[in-house]
């Protein structure tokens, strides 16, 4: 199948949205399709633009086998609830000429990556104008996220943006999202049931794994043998609430066999800073290269992920799924019935969001209980290893776009000679179950190549 997929973020990226967009269009090349991409030039979370490539200027190249189309964006040095609005309308705009470029390929679907939801639009028309089967893929809803966080207050733009998204979902073919929950909220907003479908992250268990060794950046960093080491690794945002482990981390800075360490970047970085100025038990280090992404995890002795209690079920942090395969104690905020619980739950240690005293609390009792340590550790890499295969995920993806495709051409005839063809039948099963067990292979990257593509 040719397969369009469209979104903001991209490889080489390091986290977040544009790590598994990317990782999803090598694995479908691998499996034999024709994939395309159109996005913007590597950002995040840095929120700023990456060196060898130009905020302002449209550039092709080929990674991994994909064709990747960039289109110029405004990236904000500080980005605020305005400027991220105007920085993603910029990318709506300016990609609409590789949108249209792509017309005369003919895909067969036209997977949009929300965010930004901005470019539903022009997906849906594009979608229409070539017969594609039209797609949205939600990481994040990015709607909900902007007045839940406080990033956009007004009540009245609250329900005029809620109308729209609701009206723009109803219009794909198939709504997708990461957790069963978020599928849920699509539903709640209106999307049928029968167009819902789960397709989770997922982690390379080939390439993220426990090391029986001390991890290198114990000696990089300077951390004796004996401190056990709490990880935050990731995007330093609004969303991830990470100001409560820095608190924590104050609040334990009597405890002198810990380390607290900070890797990552974003647009809370500085006041993070700020707040840990002083702290000897806190190191920060910037996001690190992909492959000594392993190395980082296995610093961990116990993984953090603090969450703000607003974002409950607005995001799955993408970052989960790594700290599970290092096989390292894991310890999340989050609220019951959220997909962030259930995730966590079974195999390892939950405690309500902002809640400062009960994060410290979690720490302190698992520093000082190794066997418990390893036992959670065990259980999150068994985990991984069973249930969050690449494969499974795109396995899913590939079956359920099969049979809109196959239900394009069977019931309502194939593209003629003037290029059009028949609307879309849906799926009437939704898929809302977890990944299938399945054992990830290890990938072998290939060296991306630049170059300049006019957008026309």
């Amino acid at each position: 199948m040719k397969i369009l997929i469209y979104g903001i973020n991209y490889a080489p990226e390091l986290t977040g949205v544009g790590k598994y967009t990317a990782e999803m269009a090598v694995l479908l090349a691998r499996r034999g399709h024709e994939v395309r991409v159109v996005c913007a030039p590597p950002y995040y979370p840095e929120w700023r633009v990456a060196p060898n490539y130009v905020a302002w200027r449209y550039q092709r190249e080929t990674r991994d086998g994909v064709t990747i189309w960039r289109a110029p964006l405004w990236v904000p040095a500080r980005p605020s609830g305005l400027k991220r609005m105007l920085h993603l309308a910029s990318f709506a705009v300016s990609s609409l000429p590789l949108l249209a470029r792509q017309m005369l390929w003919r895909p067969d679907a036209a997977m949009l990556i929300a965010p930004t939801l901005m470019c539903a639009p022009a997906t849906l028309a594009f979608a229409r104008l070539t017969g594609a089967s039209a797609w949205l893929h939600i990481q994040d809803f990015e709607v909900d996220a902007a007045f839940d966080l406080g990033l956009l207050k007004s009540s009245l733009a609250a329900r005029a943006a809620r109308w729209i998204e609701s009206t723009l979902l109803r219009c794909f073919d198939t709504v997708s999202s990461i957790t069963p929950q978020m599928g849920s909220r699509a539903v709640v907003k209106g999307v049928k049931p029968s167009r819902v479908a789960c397709l989770p992250n997922w982690v390379d268990v080939s390439t993220i794994f426990p090391l029986a060794r001390a991890s290198d950046y114990r000696r990089m960093l300077g951390i004796p043998a004996g401190q056990k080491v709490v990880l935050y690794s990731g995007n330093m945002g609004a969303k991830q609430g990470i100001e409560t482990l820095a608190d924590a981390a104050a609040s334990l800075a009597g405890r002198t066999d810990l380390t607290f360490v900070f890797c990552g970047s974003g647009a809370a970085k500085e006041s993070l800073l700020e707040r840990c100025a002083g702290l000897t038990n806190c190191v920060f280090i910037p996001l690190q290269p992909m492959e000594r992404l392993n190395e980082l995890l296995n610093l961990a002795d116990i993984h953090v992920l603090p969450q703000r209690a607003d974002a409950a079920d607005l995001v799955m942090p993408s970052k989960l799924t790594g700290m599970f395969a290092s096989g390292r104690a894991v310890v999340a905020m989050a609220r019951r019935g959220t997909g962030l619980y259930d995730a966590v739950a079974p195999r390892g240690v939950i405690v309500p969001p902002d809640n400062v005293k009960a994060l410290a609390a979690a720490i302190t009792v698992l520093a000082s209980d190794p066997e418990r340590r390893a036992a959670l550790g065990k259980a999150a890499r068994n985990y991984a290893e069973r249930a969050l295969s690449p494969e499974s995920t795109i396995g899913t993806f590939e079956a359920r776009l099969a049979t809109l495709v196959r239900g394009t051409h069977g019931t309502h005839g194939t593209r003629g000679t003037h290029g059009t063809r028949g609307k879309q039948t849906n799926v009437e099963t939704p898929y809302f179950g977890g990944p299938r067990p399945s054992t990830a292979a290890a990938r072998r990257r290939k060296p991306a190549t630049t170059e300049e593509a006019a957008p026309d």
